[in-house]
This record gives C-alpha cells, structure tokens and sequence, in this order.
C-alpha cells in the first residue's frame, strides 16, 4: 500500500516524528526555522495555535512542499495563564520546575495541516492536564543538569528523564509529547483526506 499524498512534518522535533513512525505514516521532515519570538497572542492556547499555524503556512510556501500535506505543530504550558516554552538557560528550568511541583498545568498543543494542492488548511488546539508530582530540589538540579527541560515545552517531557516527576495526566498523551494523532485525524477528514490513505508499507 503506498500512501496517496506525501506527508510533511514542519518540525524538527525527534518526539513527533517518533509518534507519526508508530502509527505508520512515513514523513518528510522540512524545518520550518519561523522565529518563533515574532508571535505574541492573548493567551497560551492562541499562542500554540498562531505559532503551529505559522510553521505550517511557511513551509507550505516552498517549492518542495508542492501537492504534500503540511503537518505544524507547537506546544506551551499554561500555567496560571502564562505560556511557558522551553526555557532559555539551567536557571529558569529550575525556577519553573519548583514552581510546577505539586501543581497541574495545561499542556497546549497547536496543530495545523496544510494540502498545498488545494491552499486549504485545518487547524486545532489539543490541551492535556498534566499533574507533577513533588520532586526534590536536588531531583530537580540533576534533571535539569541532564540537559533535557531545555529542548522541550515546559520543560518536562513524558517520554524522557521527568516522566517520573509527572503524577499523571487527563487527556492525550502524545498531545504531551508533542502531536495529539486523533486530532491530526479529525484535521485531515475536514481536508477530505483519511488517514489510511497515509499510512506507509509495512515491512
């Protein structure tokens, strides 16, 4: 079985390539290198939106792109309404991490698929409760020391080194990880697109 169009993931992110592998799609990978510090929006769920949206429209626009469907995604924690991305440095991962523990957040995924055969496009916001648990300041000085909460939303992961400092969710766990597949689904079917038309040969 081959797939009927060409699949384009507009991130770099090792974590959602990983996820569209599982579920049997085979994408292409185009960065779409959007500085991301030129979006602002009212609050964290626009945020992830406007800025998945934008990735996707911008690797939409390139020669390379033609006649594929553009896959952009982004995520923020909301924090008492703060959208919190990957921390510039060591010392903010600490200070967000002991002020996360023992509290919940909400984990907004932005996503947004692009057919650049037809200029058309579907976009959606998947949002995941995520509990953290109580780790210790020193837990907490050798998770950041690992260099880990410095490539990734909130500073955490699911899938890596904090997974034990995490207590627990509500909602989509690959929306944590960084792309909520039955969203993606529901955004490819308001594209007239089904999601087994993708799926790659097997073996």
């Amino acid at each position: 079985m081959t797939p009927s169009r060409r699949l384009i993931l507009a991130s770099q992110s090792p974590a959602r390539l990983g996820l569209l592998r599982q579920a049997g799609f085979a994408p292409e990978v185009i960065v779409s290198g959007f500085d991301e510090d030129a979006v602002t929006a009212p609050t964290p769920a626009e945020l992830a939106l406007a800025l998945a949206e934008a990735k996707a429209s911008v690797v939409a626009a390139r020669p390379e792109a033609r006649d594929a469907l553009v896959v952009g995604c982004d995520s923020v924690l909301d924090l008492d309404g703060e959208p919190l991305g990957k921390p510039a440095d060591a010392e903010e991962a600490t200070a967000r991490w002991k002020a996360m523990r023992g509290r919940a957040g909400t984990l907004q995924t932005g996503h947004c698929v692009y057919d650049t055969a037809t200029g058309r496009y579907a976009s959606g916001i998947g949002s995941t409760v995520v509990r953290f648990g109580e780790p210790t300041d020193a837990e907490i000085a050798a998770y950041v020391a690992t260099g880990e909460p410095l490539h990734v939303a909130g500073a955490f992961t699911l899938d890596g080194r904090s997974a034990p400092f995490i207590d627990g969710i509500d909602g989509d766990h690959g929306n944590v990880i960084g792309l909520s597949l039955p969203l993606l689904r529901r955004l490819l079917t308001e594209l007239g697109v089904s999601v087994t038309e993708l799926w790659a040969p097997e073996g």
